[in-house]
């Protein structure tokens, strides 16, 4: 039987990611190349998006990311060095630092999280408690709650429901991180719901399309395969949740019961990371990637695979993307150094 690869469609970069990288490509592209201060054409607060290699290369090219402001120096400011702020957006203190200093920031922050900033802002506005549904210590839930820490409350787990507590005058409305799943937060909403039967659901539902799609198309890809490898970092939290989804759905067709290497979903950063011995025995391999992976990261785990034998690849297309979003108005405004 001819060993083959199950490759996932859709898989790697969304609209977001696209623009935030994109977004800083621009600005080193633009750079004045005559400059003779020691200053670099772009500062990064934090990783622009949560994959090692795009930052990696980004770096190569000139931008140097910082994880606080801080670590900027006064000169950037005076000298109209762009800063940009990364994909998982931030909280009003850190743009009231960046204000306070003259930076000139470029704000990379993904449209579908800034929905979920503005939305915080409403409904704090109309008298609301926020119970928010994300991952602590997260860049982006760093950044909502932040927009208003008394009034929005960070849950991770179902379990963490009995934690809450409110009146039943109290106005409640749920939010979520945006990489989060619908499978991943049923549970706790069940549970939000039952102990607080008032709460209002969001009127359009946070969860990005591409986590949903993703999730979608290596579902179906686990079911044709004996094992799944997923490209993406290990503090990307889509990329994580990609493979808990695609060994969920190995599970349910070994019925949880591992045969060798077969029944096993894995994450790497890139091909170095592959190990042999989880094909033992392998007759088809699925494959995905997480919403921050550039494809050739996903290339090189093909051509590796394809030097053990898998030489037959179908894909699984569950969905066209078609989603697009423009620079941020910042660029789009003028040019910059």
């Amino acid at each position: 039987m001819t060993k083959r690869i199950v490759l996932a469609d859709p898989r790697g970069f969304c609209a977001g990611v696209d623009r935030a990288i994109l977004t800083v490509q621009t600005i080193l592209k633009a750079a004045n190349p005559s400059r003779t201060d020691d200053l670099p054409p772009v500062y990064v607060r934090r990783q622009i998006v949560h994959n090692k290699h795009v930052v990696e290369e980004l770096s190569a090219q000139g931008a140097v990311f910082v994880q606080e402001l801080a670590e900027i120096p006064d000169s950037a400011a005076s000298a109209g060095i762009p800063i940009v702020f990364s994909a998982h957006g931030v909280s009003p203190a850190v743009k009231a630092e960046a204000a306070a200093r003259g930076m000139h920031v470029v704000d990379a922050t993904c449209p579908l999280v800034s929905k979920v900033h503005r939305e915080v802002l409403r409904f704090v506005k109309e008298g609301y408690e926020i119970i928010y549904i994300g991952h602590k210590g997260h860049d982006e839930a760093v950044g909502v709650v932040g927009e208003s820490p008394e009034h929005v409350h960070l849950i991770e787990h179902e379990s963490d429901v009995d934690s809450l507590d409110f009146s039943s005058d109290t106005k409640l409305v749920l939010l979520s991180q945006t990489t989060l799943s619908v499978d991943e937060t049923a549970g706790t909403i069940a549970a939000l719901k039952e102990r607080f039967p008032w709460l209002e659901m969001p009127p359009n539902s946070d969860i990005c399309y591409a986590t949903s799609n993703r999730q979608a198309a290596v579902k179906l890809v686990a079911e044709q395969s004996d094992c799944v490898v997923i490209v993406g970092s290990a503090n990307s939290s889509n990329s994580v949740r990609l493979m808990e989804v695609a060994q969920e759905g190995l599970n349910t067709r070994f019925g949880g019961v591992l045969d060798g290497a077969c029944g096993k979903a894995h994450r790497v950063d890139d091909a170095s990371e592959l190990d042999p011995a989880w094909f033992d025995g392998v007759e088809s391999v699925g494959i995905s990637s997480g919403a921050s992976v550039p494809d050739e990261l996903v290339s090189g785990v093909i051509e590796s695979l394809q030097s053990q034998g898998f030489n037959d690849v179908a894909t699984i297309e569950t969905i066209k993307e078609n989603m697009h979003f423009v620079l941020p108005s910042e660029l789009r405004k003028k040019p910059v150094r």
